[in-house]
């Protein structure tokens, strides 16, 4: 399902910008650690998506993980990018089999 793949690839994006150390912190502040119950809820919704499609969640889950330690300043920041890079590479691999998944079924 390509929906899982695009769920994680955008989740890397929140990640990205959540991982930036001044901007990251800064938002998360600012909102009173709304961003990250809803990085939370959105990875939660992106593992349910990959489970129901027999897709690797791996990623959603160092999100899950990412979302609820996040509060932590320094440990935070690190987390956040390793959400990032976990669900990018993720949503590729989900894409790239996804895509031979359909080649091998239409030869």
């Amino acid at each position: 399902m390509v929906l899982s793949g695009v769920l994680k690839i955008v989740g890397s994006g929140f990640e990205f910008i959540l991982g930036i150390p001044a901007l990251g912190g800064s938002i998360i502040l600012a909102f009173y650690w709304t961003p990250l119950l809803f990085m939370l809820v959105y990875h939660i919704i992106t593992l349910i998506f990959s489970k129901n499609a027999n897709k690797p969640i791996w990623g959603p889950v160092v999100g899950i993980i990412a979302s609820t330690v996040g509060f932590i300043p320094g440990l935070g920041m690190m987390l956040h990018w390793a959400a990032f890079i976990c669900l990018l590479i993720d949503g590729i691999l989900t894409f790239v089999k996804s895509k031979s998944n359909v080649t091998q079924t239409a030869a």
